[in-house]
């Protein structure tokens, strides 16, 4: 609808726009250093696959719903203030592992089983 609006002359000419540059990439980065999205990253990505490798087995599962909890409030915090694909992609890859690892403990016990009677 903007192009029907706008007058005839006030369109830019291609001449004088350069060529963006092909990046390559897969995923969609800016150049820009994001060190605490990229730590939170880091710190999802681990508290995830501490999550679902600790909820194999069920007598582990207050380190398995804990990590998966706190893997999910991370993964979800640096979901918010991510800035690429990149980011958006290890954060959803954390939050799920966290999140298999959290329910299964859940299962096996919950975050208190056993020591809140």
């Amino acid at each position: 609808m903007a192009q029907t609006i706008r007058p005839a002359g006030s369109r830019p000419s291609s001449r004088s726009a350069a060529p963006r540059p092909a990046t390559g990439s897969l995923f969609a980065t800016d150049g820009r250093p994001h060190p605490l999205q990229e730590a939170l990253m880091a710190v999802a990505g681990i508290l995830g696959v501490v999550a679902f490798v600790t909820a194999m087995f069920p007598s582990l599962h207050l380190i398995s719903s804990w990590a998966g909890l706190v893997g999910i409030l991370t993964g979800a915090y640096g979901q918010y203030i991510s800035r690429t694909t990149w980011q958006r992609f290890g954060f959803i890859m954390g939050m799920g592992s966290s999140g298999v690892g959290f329910l299964l403990g859940m299962a096996h016990g919950g975050l208190f089983g056993g020591v809140i009677t």
